[in-house]
């Protein structure tokens, strides 16, 4: 094949993200289609949208909430060495994925978002309508952000984990995976917003965690930056997925805000699950303590 000939097959890949941050089956999809060596260039796009799931951010703070969903990925691709852009969007999904095809024209759309995302008046599968503005302009491959059959794997734990300054903490990350070599472990990673630590510091640090569980091939996503406070976030989580244990990061020795507030015993007042507190720093034979009954998995 010529180079002239490779030049017009080459066209952009467009990751859409309209849920969370990451995804292992999304960063294994586009190392495949890059690799194919026909992408010309990544583009990750997200809207400043309401998500559906976990957390609820204030209408203010939708563009950073885009823009931290947006660079998080866009870091976990770099560790895998590869190269993209960004672009915050409309805050309609289906506005902002027509803008962003017409726009950078790409070969194929890899659209992320949850199987029962509801749009509009209507409530339409937002699924198939972005569906029919991609094609046939772009092939169009929806990657779920959870699969169905997770409702029905009963070998795998679902567990939130809370974390902002120690999200990426060796301790932490060391028994996210150690708990995921035991048994099939899906994580949903919530960084409530703390003064204490910048939102380029979380973004970074989220997306280097993510990254070190999808080198071993654990299943993980994040929602970086939401504006509630940390009781609200995780209530608002465990309200929208169906979680199997609760894990709260602090760091061991500190003067936690989140210790303070009783942040553990409110969420266990609001769950049966087992809530386990991790403090980063500690041997791991000390490494939490199980605050809710039914110990860990």
């Amino acid at each position: 094949m010529s180079d002239a000939i490779a030049a017009v097959e080459r066209r952009p890949l467009l990751v859409f993200l309209n849920e969370v941050a990451g995804g292992r089956k999304l960063l294994q999809a586009v190392l495949e289609r890059t690799g194919q060596g026909t992408v010309s260039q990544v583009i990750v796009a997200a809207p400043q949208n309401q998500p559906t799931i976990g957390t609820r951010i204030a209408r203010d703070d939708l563009y950073a909430s885009a823009r931290a969903r947006v660079e998080v990925t866009m870091s976990v691709f770099a560790a895998f060495g590869i190269d993209s852009v960004g672009e915050v969007l409309d805050p309609a999904p289906n506005l902002a994925l027509g803008d962003a095809i017409r726009a950078n024209r790409p070969s194929e759309v890899l659209f992320s978002a949850l199987y029962d995302t509801r749009f509009g008046f209507a409530r339409k599968d937002l699924v198939e309508v972005c569906r029919e503005i991609a094609e046939p302009e772009a092939r169009f491959t929806h990657v779920p952000v959870r699969v169905e059959e997770d409702a029905i794997r009963l070998d795998l734990s679902h567990v939130l984990v809370v974390a902002t300054k120690t999200v990426h903490a060796a301790d932490l990350v060391e028994r996210l995976k150690e708990r995921a070599a035991g048994r099939p472990h899906r994580y949903t990673i919530i960084c409530p917003r703390s003064q204490e630590v910048p939102e380029e510091q979380v973004i970074r640090d989220l997306a280097a965690t993510l990254a070190d569980l999808y080198r071993v091939d654990v299943d993980a996503t994040g929602l970086p930056i939401s504006s509630d406070e940390p009781f609200e976030a995780v209530r608002n989580a465990i309200e929208h997925y169906r979680v199997d244990e609760i894990l709260i990061s602090t760091f061991a020795g500190e003067e936690s805000r989140w210790l303070q507030s009783d942040l553990l015993g409110r969420v266990r007042e609001i769950t049966d699950k087992p809530v386990s507190h991790v403090e980063s720093g500690r041997a791991p034979a000390a490494f939490a303590s199980v605050v809710a009954e039914g110990g860990e998995h």
